[in-house]
């Protein structure tokens, strides 16, 4: 069976043996943020709607689960914001009823926390990721690029009571671009906002792939420590990339594994060897039959040579 809205699974940097699932298609959400690493939103809402509908959510999810072993986790997250997918919470409980031992994982830009009926549905999940990059106006419209009328002020309250009513985990994520959320003030001030938020786990991330504007640089090792000790808290983690390999124990197609991945996600070949625990000879052939028959192409970026599908540039 070909997925269209489930991919992977991928190991995590932070989640293990993750299985993703796109609630939404290309590419809808309530943010354009410039280092968004799916290309730029065509379609900036802040509507509720079924983008994906659960009949094919459950479709796909079924066939996987019968022919595979349970991920770690199950994770929403993917092209677009998944909480803006009207039947989240009738996925999520689906997957409870079914498989009871497997986590459930939201990653959300915490845009419509603020409404009562998502935090209902999320409240159904393990572990939520909201992320904050920037609590003034001015990093905020910078960063983010948000749906018209979308104010910052209206996102910190959303997580604040959110972290107030959930009973899960909570992953504060931030995003830190050099020279925009990194001055002493905007720290200081994102500090309180934590301390407001109070989560489990406060982690920093910085560009890995690359993102929708082609001039931004992610943070150095350095910054990322200068800004780490700014904020001063125990449970701030530097992101870290997948140090090693665990088996996924799946009996996927190779060819499509990549091909969901990097429509996602764009990657160098030595992050596909990483996440889909392949054989690097063997991508290398992949990577040169999908390049020769035009299904993907290849960019030169400074981390390395990162592939994208065809259709996926199309966008």
């Amino acid at each position: 069976m070909s997925y269209q809205h489930i991919f992977g699974p991928v190991l995590s940097r932070r989640l293990g043996i993750s299985l993703g699932v796109d609630l939404v298609t290309h590419k809808i959400c309530s943010l354009d943020c410039v280092y968004c690493e799916c290309g730029k939103t065509t379609n900036l809402t802040l509507q509720r709607s079924s983008y994906v509908t659960f009949e094919v959510v459950k479709s796909e999810l079924d066939h996987y689960l019968k022919h595979n072993e349970d991920p770690d986790y199950i994770t929403f997250s993917g092209s677009g914001e998944p909480t803006l997918n009207q039947d989240l919470g009738r996925v999520i409980a689906y997957i409870k009823a079914k498989r009871p031992g497997i986590r459930v994982a939201v990653l959300t830009n915490s845009t419509l926390l603020n409404d009562p009926g998502v935090r209902k549905e999320l409240a159904l999940a393990d572990l939520v990721v909201p992320s904050l990059d920037a609590v003034s106006k001015e990093a905020f419209l910078k960063l983010n690029r948000p749906f018209k009328g979308l104010l910052v002020e209206d996102i910190i309250e959303g997580i604040q009571t959110f972290a107030g009513e959930f009973a899960g985990k909570i992953w504060l994520e931030i995003f830190i671009l050099p020279g925009v959320n990194d001055t002493p003030k905007e720290l200081g001030a994102l500090r309180e906002v934590i301390l407001s938020i109070d989560p489990e786990m406060v982690q920093l991330n910085t560009l890995d792939r690359p993102g929708t504007v082609s001039h931004i640089l992610p943070a150095t090792k350095a910054e990322l420590d200068r800004v780490k000790e700014i904020l001063d808290m125990d449970i701030i983690q530097i992101i870290a990339k997948v140090a090693d390999k665990k088996s996924m124990g799946r009996n996927r197609d190779m060819e499509s594994a990549v091909l969901e991945t990097i429509h996602r996600r764009p990657c160098t070949r030595d992050d596909l060897v990483a996440v889909l625990n392949a054989d690097p000879d063997r991508m290398d052939t992949l990577l040169a039959k999908l390049e020769a028959q035009g299904r993907i192409e290849a960019r030169q970026q400074a981390r390395g040579v990162f592939y994208r599908t065809i259709k996926f540039l199309a966008k």
